[in-house]
């Protein structure tokens, strides 16, 4: 039997921190229809439920849309079950205008709720909360003659963790009798051993939404053998769009197309396509009189991808010996600057760049 483990759809997300408007639209629909084709693949693919572990959506005040748009989901596809575990950013909210839940959506509460599938897989899961947290493995009693699914939405971490609510210590639901523990709320796919019998799994978001999610995104599809009760699973990158953080040493560049030949070479190997999010970080040290003019720079790459951003994080190299004889204003400004000692050494090479600028009659607002 197919299953698709997904998490952290957050649905309806305004997708704004680096977008126009008009882009962030765009993305916020472009959510719903991967969604949308997720579940077409498990329709073509014969996978018989989904498990969604937490965030399917992103906020309490869901649009019209999104909410509708899963409802018709969800009531098109009968053959599919859905099993839905609430995130910390989900409500039921939602649920406010359905009289009826339809037969192919389970959900669960802050008690252990569980659900057969086929002859004998079994899929349970529980909330946590700050009340049910320290205690959930504990009150976990899975038959060991079954396929047990365990669902959670939470951290992996051990104690100490700031959200202690959402805490999962591992080491608790060992040797339980677990086949696999479907994971959400890390957004990157992670996956290791459980114990001798079973494994644990985060399967990531659906679709990165920030440069904070860079790298494959998608589910994981299970493929339980119910005979033998073994199960194969595989990563299926599935996200419209990818994103890539593509840092750049532009050492020793002199002019703005050697700073553009060096970037053109690096992201040859990262191999981004043109629906792709690109952030360019440029690093390394540069000639402290030589502007760095990021803008133009990301206008030349902005018809190559879907979005662009640069940001400039070099460091200006102050080559002293240019200047200690120099007995232009240009000289006697940066022998003043290097003699103040109550001026931190790591401050100086940034005072002496704005000054040089400033000097050169150039803008200087973009000076730290």
């Amino acid at each position: 039997m197919r299953l698709i483990h997904c998490a952290d759809l957050h649905l309806d997300s305004r997708m704004t921190s680096n977008l126009s408007r008009e882009k962030a639209r765009e993305r916020k629909k472009e959510l719903l229809l991967t969604f949308e084709r997720m579940v077409e693949y498990a329709a073509a693919h014969q996978v018989r439920a989904i498990l969604i572990a937490g965030d399917l959506f992103d906020t309490r005040n869901i649009s019209a849309t999104a909410r509708q748009t899963f409802w018709n989901v969800v009531c098109a596809h009968r053959e599919i079950t859905f099993f839905y575990l609430k995130g910390n950013h989900d409500t039921d909210h939602f649920l406010a205008d359905r009289e009826e839940i339809p037969e192919n959506l389970k959900m669960f509460g802050t008690d252990w709720m569980s659900y057969p599938l086929g002859g004998r897989i079994v899929i349970s899961a529980l909330e946590l909360t700050a009340e049910n947290a320290a205690g959930a493995a504990h009150t976990l009693i899975p038959n060991p003659e079954k396929f047990n699914i365990i669902m959670l939405h939470g951290q992996q971490a051990e104690a100490g963790a700031k959200e202690k609510m959402r805490l999962i210590r591992l080491r608790d639901f060992k040797n339980k009798g677990i086949d696999y523990l479907a994971l959400g709320h890390i957004h990157a796919y992670q996956e290791g051993e459980l114990d001798a019998r079973g494994v644990w799994c985060y399967s990531g978001c659906l679709e990165g939404r920030g440069f904070d999610e860079c790298g494959e995104h998608g589910f994981v599809l299970l493929d339980v053998d119910e005979t033998s009760g073994t199960c194969r699973r595989q990563f299926v990158p599935f996200a419209k769009r990818r994103l890539f953080t593509i840092p750049v040493d532009v050492s020793g560049c002199g002019s703005v197309s050697e700073m553009a030949a060096r970037m053109d070479a690096v992201i040859e190997t990262q191999y981004p396509a043109e629906t792709d999010l690109v952030k360019i970080v440029l690093v390394g040290e540069v000639d402290v009189e030589y502007e760095i003019d990021a803008e133009y720079l990301r206008k030349r790459l902005e018809p190559d991808y879907y979005f662009v951003k640069i940001y400039d994080e070099t460091v200006p190299r102050v080559d002293v010996s240019r200047f200690l004889l120099d007995m232009s204003l240009k000289g006697e400004f940066v022998r003043a600057v290097l003699s103040a000692e109550e001026l931190p050494e790591e401050d100086r090479a940034e005072v002496i760049r704005c000054g040089l600028r400033a000097l050169a009659g150039e803008d200087i607002l973009e000076c730290g």
